[in-house]
Parts: C-alpha cells; structure tokens; sequence
C-alpha cells in the first residue's frame, strides 16, 4: 500500500512515487509519504537525529515491510535551483534516496550506484531533459550560485 499526507495543501506533481517505491522496496511494502513544512521537519529532524535544522528528507522504517519518507518541498526546490537541476528530478532522487534508506543501504558507493540506476530508471517519467550531470553523493552547487562570504 502507498499513500500520501499532503501537509502543505498544495498540488504536488504526479511522480510515479508507487511505482518507484514499488520497485526499490517491493509491491507488499507499507509506504507512507508525507509532504511537511521547514518547521515539520526541522521537528522531526530534531526529535529522531538531534540536528536543530530542516533536512530535506528524512526516512522511518518501522518494520521490514512499512516505513515512511518525510520531504520538506521548500528545501528540495531551493537545492534544485542552487545545483541547477530540474526540481521534479531533484524530488525524485529524494524519494529514491529515502527508499534505499528503507531498504537497509547506508551512504557510500552502494547507495550511490542504486540511486543513479533508480534515477535513470524512472527519470523519463518526470522530464524529458536527461541530459543534466547525474547526481554523485554529495551536490556541489556551481561556482554561479554559491553564496559569498563577507
């Protein structure tokens, strides 16, 4: 079963999550996503990992056949815009990301070689423009965007 908690009240864009998450996790697995705030997930971030900051994702496995995925939109469509990639493709590499975090995959090499094949995947059902640098572990905004210091 899959099923979404829109907290923010907004149209939110139909991105095959029950098929991607089908595909990583399996057809029987309990999924629940849930649309929050900042401030939801800052909430959450703190309660659960003890980091007093909004995350962009955040994934609860409550058993090895149910689990849920927490996505702050504000923070995935400002990360989409610093590293100038596509925000629906940055949402679902989220989405991505948080299933292998379910599936038991911890950041390193693994991870990073599953997402880039999830993402390449399932990213024709989100844009047709593929042609951006894949995602490595760890972003880098351009040189254009980052901020300055002083």
């Amino acid at each position: 079963m899959f099923s979404v908690v829109n907290k923010l009240k907004i149209k939110t864009p139909d991105l095959a999550f029950k098929k991607v998450s089908a595909k990583i996790l399996g057809p029987k697995y309990d999924l629940g996503l849930v649309l929050a705030s900042p401030t939801e997930i800052k909430t959450l971030n703190k309660i659960y990992r003890r980091k007093n900051y909004p995350t962009n994702v955040l994934s609860f496995p409550l058993s090895d056949t149910e689990g849920d995925i927490v996505i702050n939109l504000s923070q995935a469509f400002r990360e989409a815009s610093a590293y100038q990639h596509e925000a629906l493709d940055h949402i679902l590499f989220l989405f991505i990301h948080a299933c292998l975090h379910l599936k038991g995959l911890a950041h390193g090499a693994i991870m990073s070689r599953e997402e880039k094949k999830f993402f390449n995947l399932f990213a024709s059902h989100v844009s047709s423009n593929n042609n951006w640098p894949r995602y490595r572990h760890k972003l880098t905004p351009s040189r254009r965007v980052r901020s300055k210091k002083g």
